[in-house]
């Protein structure tokens, strides 16, 4: 089988807590004939995946590398405290990371958050993925900062979350190798831009079809009169040139018909 013998497909790379179904059935529906693989990555992963041709796009969060990965920003989360139902922390709506403060903060090694300073106390030890630190947090050993996306994602009955007012966030954008641009990716682009079915961005436009001249009755093509011509202009019976509005129904250019040229009385002989 050749290259051009292979049916096209499209692989698109998620990182945990992003959840592509819409954008998926959307692409289903529009291009049902090129198949869609979904590759589940983890967040630390994802950039090397895109790099190493691993995926054509993938719903990543930021940074990426920019220098050879192209990212359009989608959505930014709001990031939340893990705590156990029964904190204190679990009373109020909302806290901030002062509130934190002489909290045990758990800190795992797949951490999607960008800290200048990690809030809190630290863990004796850093938990190897953010699903083991919840799994601490329902221990009672500490609590536990994410994106709301990845609270619900390791959702556990025991657990409540409440949003931190000043915590960093964590976008999640589109991303893909600067240099692959495909047809394929410019559909899925346009898919999470909300861009309609018939849109024309990154396509090519048909050209313009000319419009059929306009006949009359007898099926003759009736034509346009020449340009700073008025089509009644010298047309009607008697009227004056330079399409003035002609003159009373069998009035003749200067008088009426047969009548003598007027002028000054002749005198009889």
């Amino acid at each position: 089988m050749t290259g051009s013998d292979v049916s096209p497909s499209f692989r698109l790379a998620y990182v945990p807590g992003v959840t592509p179904t819409k954008w998926v059935r959307i692409w289903n529906e529009r291009l049902p004939g090129v198949p869609l693989t979904l590759l589940a990555t983890p967040a630390g992963e994802a950039s090397d995946v895109l790099r190493d041709r691993g995926a054509d796009a993938g719903l990543v969060r930021l940074p990426v590398d920019r220098t050879v990965l192209s990212a359009i920003p989608l959505y930014t989360e709001t990031t939340v405290v893990v705590i156990p139902k029964d904190h204190v922390v679990a009373a109020v709506d909302e806290v901030s990371l002062e509130d934190l403060a002489d909290e045990t903060v758990l800190h795992p090694l797949d951490d999607t958050l960008v800290w200048e300073q990690l809030p809190g106390e630290p863990a004796f030890e850093r938990p190897e993925t953010t699903a083991d630190a919840v799994e601490l947090v329902a221990a009672g050993i500490g609590v536990l900062v994410v994106p709301q996306s990845l609270a619900r994602l390791h959702h556990r009955k025991d657990l409540t979350y409440r949003p931190v007012t000043d915590a960093p966030e964590s976008q999640v954008a589109l991303s893909w190798p600067e240099d692959e641009t495909t047809d394929l990716v410019e559909e899925f682009i346009g898919i999470v831009r909300g861009r309609t079915v018939n849109s024309s961005r990154g396509r090519t436009a048909p050209p313009p079809q000319p419009k059929a001249a306009r006949t009359d009755r007898s099926g003759a093509a009736r034509q346009k009169p020449a340009a700073g011509k008025n089509p009644r202009s010298g047309g009607a019976k008697g009227g004056a040139k330079g399409g003035t509005k002609p003159g009373p129904k069998g009035a003749a250019k200067g008088g009426p018909k047969g009548g003598a040229k007027r002028g000054k009385p002749r005198r009889r002989p």
